[in-house]
């Protein structure tokens, strides 16, 4: 009794390192779920999906709890043995499948089906020759853990095992090197290659499981006990390599979705100098949700300065916004900062006085003036943050015309 549940506790001890990677990799799946089903004619989503899919089965499969459930159940020992190298290597298939489509983006050209075909063939007749050996081979000895090397003598059971670790080797190897090749493109978004290092790293870590198994089988033809090596060190770089992996499809969109949640915030943040101002015009505020999204928190704070902006557009001085733009130059402020402040000059003296419409027109909201307005609202409101030059080019403005040379 007391060594069944010692051998139970290690089971579930051994089993807990195999629901890791499959929790990491059940989350980056359940990331891009959603963009594999809408655009689910896209190649590359479609071998994103099936390899976190085949790579969820096989830890699930692997961990030796679901082996002896397995074997219980379809009343047949060892069954569990064919049917995870399968998964595995579909697995590599689609990684495979994976780099093709990146490689060739979403074109469908001949090369491309062509060596499609190719992976899907190869990989599909090894998924038959593993089904085949392991009805040849005689294997009556339940093992939830060693199989490999326990079975590593045995006629085509020995066939089988060589077979399944040659496919993983083939894949994970030109894996590994076209990822890392691609890290090296210019161009790449910098979420994009922290992911593409992950997959890299991730990848290379799995040549470490195929060394461990196939040092542990050799070790055992040549009448050699190195099982430790493949119950112990390739179970782990297994788990820390589909960590990686799941990780390096997690940290692009994840990272992307942060990075555009916080601009979001930051442009509805710099937009607050403004805010303020026109709510002093209108004597009204933006709608309040608390607990609205920051796009459309965003929205709103935009929909409300641009309304206001026109109608503030009725009094704003033309004059005083061209002498300040050139004023703004004469201090070696650089065009496009010149405007800006330019435009807030005008708009704190619109804000503050009670002049009427100018008759002339150009204060009009399809002006030259307002247009830059609504258009730049980002930029004047960060005008509006430095009163120092806000100051400086007022008063500048406001000297004599000879003293504010015109900008040519």
């Amino acid at each position: 009794m007391t060594l069944a549940l010692g051998l139970s506790g290690l089971l579930d001890e051994v089993s807990v390192s195999f629901w890791i990677p499959t929790a990491v990799l059940t989350a980056a799946l359940v990331i891009k779920l959603p963009g594999i089903i809408r655009m689910w004619r896209d190649p590359m989503l479609r071998a994103v999906g099936g390899l976190l899919l085949f790579a969820c089965a096989v830890f699930v499969f692997a961990a030796p709890r679901t082996i002896a459930w397995t074997n219980r159940v379809t009343g047949v020992p060892n069954i569990s043995a064919p049917w995870v190298y399968s998964l595995l290597t579909a697995l590599c298939a689609s990684w495979l499948l994976l780099i093709i489509a990146w490689r060739n983006g979403r074109s469908d050209s001949a090369q491309t089906r062509r060596v499609t075909r190719w992976v899907v063939a190869v990989y599909a007749g090894v998924v038959v020759a593993l089904w085949v050996l392991f009805a040849l081979a005689d294997v009556p000895v339940e093992r939830l853990q060693d199989l490999d090397t326990y079975y590593a003598n045995t006629p085509f059971m020995r066939e089988e095992i060589l077979l399944y670790l040659v496919a993983h080797t083939v894949a994970c190897s030109i894996t590994a090197r076209l990822i890392w090749n691609w890290i090296r493109t210019d161009g790449l978004d910098a979420w994009l290659r922290w992911g593409l290092r992950l997959l890299g790293v991730g990848y290379a870590t799995n040549l470490f499981f195929d060394a461990a198994k196939l040092t542990a089988v050799v070790a055992r033809w040549t009448g050699h006990d190195l099982d430790w090596l493949s119950t112990n060190v390739a179970p782990a770089g297994a788990c820390v390599s589909a960590t990686l992996v799941a990780v390096g499809f997690i940290v692009p969109h994840v990272g992307q979705y942060l990075h555009e949640r916080w601009h979001v915030r930051l442009r509805h943040r710099a937009l607050r100098p403004l805010y303020q101002l026109t709510r002093t015009v209108t004597g009204e505020r933006e709608p309040f949700a608390p607990h609205a999204p920051a796009e459309l928190r965003l929205i709103r704070r935009e929909t409300f300065i641009r309304d206001a902006l026109l109608q503030l557009s009725r009094h704003l001085d033309e004059d005083l916004r061209e002498r300040s733009y050139r004023a703004a130059l004469a201090l070696g402020i650089e065009p496009g900062r010149a405007r800006a402040l330019a435009a807030a000059v005008t708009l704190l003296d619109a804000a503050g006085g009670e002049r009427p419409p100018r008759a002339d027109g150009t204060g009009s909201p399809s002006g030259p003036d307002t247009a830059y307005l609504l258009q730049e609202i980002q930029a004047v409101s960060q005008a509006l943050r430095h009163l120092h030059e806000i100051t400086a080019v007022r008063a500048r403005a406001a000297a004599p015309a000879e003293s504010v040379p015109a900008h040519e």
